[in-house]
């Protein structure tokens, strides 16, 4: 009943938000030319409203593992006016979408259920397919007459459509208000078709397509609505498996040999499951893992961990560092279980050998940027969480740290600064301005009301995506 209420207010926001569009100002947003700025634009709002209105995943072993797939299919594709750039949102449904302006959004779901890199590839070189033959931009600029208000409420409602449960398509706007989003059957196959170019010149097997295609269609019998209605409404499915397998057929035996490297794929999922998924049931999965030892000892520590199976969780990350005492991840997730658990010594050796290892380990930086403050180290860690700030801007939880540093040093400024961009962050409008008025009263050099601006700057780009309630 949450999620339907929830839902219920957020569509009648976006639809407010609409119709609130004056007809005068409405003129100046109407696409007669969808061009490359008017999309950068739309892009920029649409990357917000997703950020906004769901859980981005922002773990660095996650979020660099889908990139760097990304940026293989995006070199195999002509050049582009954006760069891709892909979200991964936690969310059990079997969904991925293209949207505008080279962005891309990847349910956890999704990642969870594909059994091969080429697979996860291929559901991402259809969607860079949809991105490449601009097929949003070119329903948009057939639409005519449209505001750029109206347009975003459409969007959100094909976005929340996803939250209720109502997941879109695989690559399409299924559920979105209105059928100048919806792709047609010509939209598909030819995202099919670009896609699996994409997807061979990327070194990838193209039978992970069809494997993809026919695994989401079998799960539709056991999971009900977690699945895309795409895959059981929408006409010329069987027809597109069958095209793809025709294509298949006549392609080079050596491209069909082509083996996956899933080492990075499987870690990725462990962290998927053992985080975001419910823990009881994620522990059972890891139990029956038997074939990749670390990796079940890494998701079950995690997920005990959750339960408060302090004892358990212990033994397991152990057992994972007594058989590999140098993987940056391990070393990682452990020294974030014993910081939870106040063993700070132990956690800060974990945390700074996991950061030496891996310095593109933003979390890993974090939590020991944490032990220092916990220590009384709080000029170390103020430099350490201005770092992770940089490959995390957006992180709610690293603005808050740092904002409860600058406090015990009594920097009142910067302690509301970064409290207000916690809040920003977060989606809470109450308290966030609770903090920027502070922040505008104690505002008294030139560099703090710059600072000033900047932070007033990103509540604009995000108060407009929040709910009245917020």
């Amino acid at each position: 009943m949450q999620t339907l209420k929830r839902l219920k207010t957020f569509v009648c926001f976006f639809l407010i938000l609409a119709l609130m569009v004056p007809a005068t100002q409405a003129k100046a947003f109407i696409f007669s030319e969808f061009t490359i700025t008017d999309e950068a634009e739309l892009g920029t709002k649409v990357h917000s409203l997703i950020r906004s209105n769901y859980h981005v995943v922002q773990d660095p072993e996650i979020t660099s593992y889908i990139q760097d797939i990304a940026s293989r299919l995006e070199k195999a594709a002509p050049p582009q006016p954006f760069p891709l750039q892909v979200d991964v949102v936690e969310d059990r449904s079997l969904n991925a979408m293209a949207t505008v302006a080279g962005y891309m959004v990847l349910f956890s779901g999704m990642i969870t259920r594909m059994e091969t890199e080429s697979e996860l590839a291929s559901i991402m070189s259809h969607e860079l397919g949809h991105i490449t033959q601009r097929h949003v931009a070119r329903n948009i600029e057939r639409s005519q007459k449209i505001s750029a208000g109206a347009l975003l409420g459409i969007l959100a409602g094909a976005l929340v459509g996803a939250e209720a449960g109502e997941t879109m398509a695989v690559g399409s706007m299924a559920g979105a208000q209105s059928a100048f989003l919806s792709y047609s059957r010509e939209d598909e196959r030819e995202a099919d078709h670009v896609g699996m170019n994409y997807l061979i010149e990327a070194g990838y097997n193209p039978k992970g397509m069809v494997s993809a295609m026919q695994k989401i269609r079998r799960l539709q019998f056991f999971s009900g609505g977690d699945i895309p209605s795409y895959m059981s409404t929408h006409p010329g499915v069987d027809e597109r498996i069958s095209y793809l397998r025709n294509r298949i057929e006549r392609l080079d035996d050596e491209l069909l040999k082509r083996e996956d490297d899933n080492t990075r794929l499987y870690r990725v999922q462990t962290l998927l499951r053992a985080r975001h998924d419910d823990p009881s049931k994620a522990l059972e999965h890891f139990r029956k893992q038997s074939e990749h030892e670390c990796l079940a000892n890494l998701g079950m520590g995690i997920a005990n961990s959750r339960m408060n199976r302090v004892r358990d969780a212990e033994q397991n990350f152990e057992k994972l560092l007594s058989i590999s005492d140098q993987d940056p991840l391990f070393l990682r997730e452990a020294g974030r279980f014993y910081f939870q658990y106040d063993r700070l010594d132990k956690a800060g050796e974990l945390l700074q050998k996991a950061a030496m290892l891996n310095p593109d380990d933003s979390l890993a930086l974090l939590f020991y940027a944490r032990v220092l403050a916990e220590k009384g180290d709080t000029d170390t860690a103020i430099s350490y969480f201005r770092e992770t700030l940089k490959k995390m801007p957006e992180n709610s939880r690293v603005h808050e740290f740092m904002a409860r540093t600058y406090g015990e040093q009594g920097d009142n400024f910067m302690a509301h600064t970064h409290m207000a961009y916690a809040h920003i962050y977060n989606n809470q409008r109450s308290r966030a301005d609770f903090h920027m008025d502070r922040v505008r009263a104690a505002a008294q050099t030139a560099e703090q009301e710059k600072k000033v601006k900047e932070l007033e700057k990103a509540y604009e780009q995000r108060v407009q995506f929040w709910k009245k309630t917020s």
